[in-house]
Parts: structure tokens; C-alpha cells; sequence
């Protein structure tokens, strides 16, 4: 059965750093898969690109991410273009209503966004998060079914980066297998080349085309399930690893 996913997220490359893989074996396996970037990511380092205004580096990073979104087959990419490291400062009730609108609109099946500590404590990060469970709890009750809604993590984020990141991380009880597509993910990082620095940190080789480093699983964190809360107890042994549609 061909279902709609959305994936929520606050920059263009935050997509295919934190689950390109899953969603393009989703994308593959027919169903209709939806992104939205809340921000156009003009405050990010440029590589070895140089532009003349904010405006020049919103529009360049939004083409990026269209290539992106075409390596992974996403259906559809929706911009909200909030100011890029001001998303902290929008009023929360607007952002929660803005992607609630999008929620009613695209009528999910499944919702995935980030953790409550944003996976490297961005506040961009933390304030989509926050956002999108006050949306997916808003709509479900206007929604024939209320969409399971997912936190994405990365848990080796920090060891590629040597960054220490938020003192209490989201468990995981998930994980996707995507090992026939990291050439996809691989390929859906370097469209994001203005961000070379980036990508090089966390995923060292993969714009020279060494994909050994990308892992052969996603993971996840179950949230809500059919408009419920999901409790975590007993979630740290075994991650399973199943599917999410």
C-alpha cells in the first residue's frame, strides 16, 4: 500500500546527514515521500564559493537541495524560508501552526523529525522538534488515521566529529536497514557541495566518492503511535530493526 511520509527538518543537507538512506528506500518502494526545510540555510559555510548577499547563498543552497531530493526521489520539497539561525526566536505557536497546515494538507502516514535535543544541540534543530510534535498532536484528531510520528538520531555523529553533543540523548528503538542505498545518501551529500566542510567532518571521503564510511543503518525513535505517546522502558538492549511504513 503506497503511503506519504513526511520529513521535517530546519536546513538543506539536514535530510540526507540524518536518514537520506531510508528515505530513499522508502522513496523506492513506491511510496510518496515529502520533505519540508524550514529554513533556506543561508547562514551556512559556503566552501569554496563566494557570494555577494544572504539572498545569493538561500537561493544556491535551496538548488542543492533539489538535486538532493532527486538522487533520494522525493515526491516533493516544501521551503518555509524562516530566517536561517533565528528559528529559536519565531513564535512557537506559528511554527507549530505552519507545519500543522502542512500535515493537514499532505495527510501523512508517518512524520519524522529530530529529537528534542536537536542531534548536535542546534537550536534550529530543537525548535523544528519542539514544532512538530505540537503539530502532529494538533492535527491527529482531524486526521483519519494520526500519523506515527518518529525522532531521526545519528548515533555516530559524535564520534566522526568529536563533538560531545547534548548531555541526554533520545533512545533509539529503531533502525532501517539501508545498505543498498548508501550510494544514494553518498551521492545526495555531495549535491550539498557548498557544504563540503560539513559533509568532509561527519562523513570523511564521501564527496570524492568513498562511501565505505556511510553505515549500513538509520535509526530511529518511536514517539507517537496512532495519536498515543510511546514510553521507552526496556528500550536498551537490542535495537530491532524494522520498518517504519
Amino acid at each position: 500500500m503506497r503511503k506519504t511520509l513526511l520529513f521535517i527538518f530546519a536546513h538543506p543537507d539536514d535530510e540526507s546527514f540524518a536518514c537520506g538512506g531510508t528515505m530513499a528506500k522508502y522513496a523506492d518502494q513506491g511510496h510518496a515521500v515529502h520533505l519540508v526545510c524550514a529554513t533556506s540555510g543561508c547562514k551556512g559555510k559556503t566552501g569554496g564559493y563566494t557570494f555577494t548577499c544572504r539572498e545569493e547563498v538561500a537561493r544556491f543552497r535551496e538548488s542543492e537541495l533539489q538535486l538532493a531530493a532527486g538522487v533520494l526521489g522525493l515526491q516533493e520539497v516544501c521551503f518555509c524560508r524562516y530566517p536561517d539561525g533565528g528559528l529559536a526566536e519565531v513564535d512557537e505557536d506559528e511554527l507549530a501552526s505552519h507545519i500543522a497546515d502542512l500535515i493537514l494538507k499532505l495527510q501523512p502516514q508517518l512524520i519524522v523529525t529530530f529529537p528534542p535535543d536537536g542531534v548536535t544541540g542546534h537550536p534550529d534543530h530543537i525548535a523544528v522538534s519542539k514544532a512538530v510534535l505540537a503539530a502532529a498532536i494538533r492535527t491527529e484528531s482531524s486526521l483519519e488515521t494520526a500519523p506515527d510520528l518518529y525522532y531521526v538520531s545519528i548515533p555516530n555523529y559524535y564520534d566522526h566529529c568529536g563533538d560531545y553533543g547534548p548531555s541526554e540523548r533520545c533512545p533509539i528503538t529503531a533502525r532501517v536497514d539501508i545498505s543498498e542505498f548508501r550510494s544514494r545518501k553518498g551521492k545526495a551529500l555531495q549535491a550539498h557541495k557548498s557544504q563540503v566542510f560539513s559533509v568532509n567532518r561527519a562523513y570523511p571521503g564521501v564527496m570524492n566518492g568513498d562511501y565505505s564510511v556511510i553505515g549500513s543503518c538509520e535509526y530511529f525513535t518511536l514517539v507517537r503511535r496512532h495519536g498515543q505517546p510511546v514510553g521507552h522502558n526496556g528500550c536498551a538492549g537490542e535495537i530491532p530493526e524494522i520498518d517504519l511504513v
